[in-house]
């Protein structure tokens, strides 16, 4: 079934976060969300929404939706043609950054679409089966106190998981005392992940990473500047723990560079800025010829049914942010997040939880 975009409209949310994200780089309380809807002349509705991480940021990609409004409708809801469109219309300004996230938007909208007319929920339409995927959960354990993380810890892994991420970043001594407070808490049999967000240079992270070296942890997410592909390279090849990047692929051309730099074990593609369902089925493609383990970074409603279709599927990075304006949140059962059997990505918001959380 062929379909034609009627209009494209963006609504901005705050929604209050049950836990704060504390990392290296900033604390946030409330998660600026921009909902996507493409409505299309046939009645079918594709819908997805992006983390703006700043309310700023919302507003100003709010109004870059109105430009895509502007050039898509009465066109075909076709990924490829969109692409092409919205890359000529943005060309001047610079398809990087807000606008490729935009632009990820509306890709994962048109696959939404595209998945609903089929009568199929996305994974299969991707030619995947709705199979379970394991979920560390991401909520919380931010730069806080070593005991109060323990705590922390112990609370999200009763929340039905069986992996947790922990972000790093303070004095090396309290990261320390940090990850074996986790440790002892949640046992050996729980996986532990830590993110540094890029808040190290190479000499520090090679004595940081190399202390941290035989405390079990999963891997060492972004410990130094994320394009910086030579010092990841070396890191990786200096620490045993396994080095993951790739929430800042920024494309999956960017990713093909830093496979072909060795700079890290593990990737993670993030779906605004890897390219929307386009651009991560090019990631996979990427990860799977070289046979490295792929996890995902925020979208775990999407994220779930990419996942089911990558060859080298990893962990899904569960955040609950956006559950609170959605009318069926993803769930986890058993350390494990299975896709919707529900038509396209299972995206419906809840209409009075937005207009609560409404801005602007």
């Amino acid at each position: 079934m062929s379909l034609t975009i009627r209009s494209v409209e963006a609504t901005l949310v705050l929604v209050p976060m049950r836990r704060p994200l504390g990392t290296s780089a900033a604390r946030v309380t409330a998660a600026p969300l921009l909902l996507l809807d493409l409505h299309t002349e046939e009645g079918v509705t594709g819908r997805a929404y992006s983390f703006c991480y700043l309310e700023n940021a919302g507003h100003a990609a709010a109004a870059l939706v109105r430009g895509v409004h502007e050039a898509l409708a009465g066109t075909a809801a076709d990924p490829a043609a969109v692409r092409t469109t919205l890359e000529a219309r943005f060309k001047l300004l610079g398809v990087q950054g807000l606008v490729a996230a935009v632009l990820s938007l509306v890709d994962t909208a048109c696959w939404d679409a595209l998945a609903i007319a089929a009568g199929l929920p996305l994974a299969r339409l991707l030619g995947a089966p709705l199979n379970p995927i394991p979920a560390y959960n991401s909520n919380g354990l931010g730069l806080i106190e070593p005991s109060a993380a323990a705590d922390e810890a112990q609370e999200l892994v009763a929340e039905g998981f069986r992996a947790v991420k922990m972000r790093l970043g303070r004095p090396a001594a309290d990261d320390l005392a940090a990850v074996r407070a986790v440790r002892a808490a949640v046992g050996p049999d729980i996986e532990v992940m830590a993110d540094y967000n890029q808040a190290l240079d190479l000499p520090d992270a090679l004595v940081r990473c190399g202390a941290l070296d035989d405390e079990g942890l999963s891997w060492f997410e972004e410990p130094v500047r994320h394009d910086d592909y030579a010092a990841n390279a070396r890191l990786t090849a200096t620490v045993s723990t396994p080095v993951q990047i790739g929430e800042n692929f920024a494309g999956p051309r960017a990713m093909a560079v830093a496979l072909e730099h060795d700079a890290s074990d593990l990737v993670m593609p993030d779906l605004d800025r890897i390219g929307g369902v386009t651009g991560w089925r090019d990631a996979a493609a990427l990860a799977g010829t070289r046979g490295i383990p792929l996890s995902s970074h925020l979208f775990p409603e999407v994220s779930v049914h990419l996942l089911a279709a990558t060859p080298t599927a990893h962990w899904l990075e569960y955040v609950d942010w956006a559950a609170p304006i959605l009318r069926e949140p993803l769930r986890i059962a058993d350390g494990h997040a299975t896709p919707p059997d529900r038509l396209g990505n299972g995206l419906e918001w809840d209409s009075e939880a937005v207009a609560r959380y409404r801005v602007g």
